[in-house]
């Protein structure tokens, strides 16, 4: 697909309406990523939507956490697939970002939802499986959240890399929207197979692969295309000018400081 010159035309910050703006694992430009104070933190910015992972436990309870490892993220070391819940409550998830932010747990599923509830936040649940448990996983999250989602609020998105992942989604809890989330395209005839098969609301892509013409292909099979993850307003102001539906940020003010 070719590049637009849309691209590269200059577009004004003032013309990003404020629901082109995700916060991608909570507002993780200023707080550690995935947890509830990066949420918190994305409301208060104005972000209407966060986006954040969701793996599980040893023991199948759902957490946020991006790495199949906790290292990165906490002050521990190993899988994240070996850890109950209570050792990984255990872990300090916020020392490694500032330390303002020391002793700042990883929240659960469960506790995340009520926050959301709290602060109005629509969500992107990206389902994040470890190794291996791309069906287990999908599976607990999307009962968890047909369980535990409140009445009258939107029904949170569920996007994956693992296509494994949005299958079980969709036979679990087949009234919950799903994105199909790509770093790179696959080939068109098995991308409308996946759409066919899946029945996504959305393509969620790599900001660098979007073009005009990939925006309306998506179109044409009444798809919305986000980007992630874009922390430059320009860039971001030329994505919405190609028709972008919204930019997964870690910086929603930066985005907002314009927006109508």
């Amino acid at each position: 697909m070719s590049t637009s010159d849309a691209v590269s035309r200059p577009a004004s910050r003032a013309s990003l309406p404020a629901g082109f703006v995700i916060g991608h694992r909570g507002a993780s430009g200023h707080a550690p990523e995935n947890t509830l104070p990066a949420i918190r933190r994305a409301a208060e910015l104005g972000a209407p939507m966060v986006e954040f992972d969701v793996k599980l436990t040893r023991s199948g309870v759902p957490v946020l956490l991006h790495d199949d490892r906790v290292d990165r993220t906490t002050d521990g070391r190993g899988p994240a697939a070996g850890f109950e819940l209570a050792a990984l409550k255990a872990l300090d998830a916020g020392a490694w970002f500032a330390p303002a932010f020391a002793r700042t747990r990883i929240p659960t599923l469960a506790e995340t939802v009520a926050l959301l509830s709290e602060t109005g936040l629509d969500a992107n649940v990206e389902i994040k499986p470890c190794p291996h448990r791309e069906i287990e996983t999908a599976a607990v999250v999307a009962e968890e959240l047909r369980r535990l989602w409140p009445a009258g609020k939107r029904p949170p998105l569920l996007s994956s890399f693992e296509m494994a992942s949005l299958r079980t989604a969709l036979s679990v809890a087949p009234d919950l929207p799903r994105a199909l989330l790509f770093e790179g395209l696959p080939a068109p005839h098995t991308l409308d197979a996946l759409i066919g098969e899946l029945r996504p609301v959305a393509l969620h892509l790599w900001e660098r692969v979007i073009d005009e013409d990939l925006v309306a292909w998506a179109r044409l099979r009444g798809l919305d295309v986000r980007a992630w993850t874009v922390n430059d307003p320009a860039r971001a102001a030329c994505l919405h000018a190609l028709g972008v539906t919204a930019v997964f940020t870690d910086f929603p003010d930066r985005m907002l400081s314009g927006a109508g």
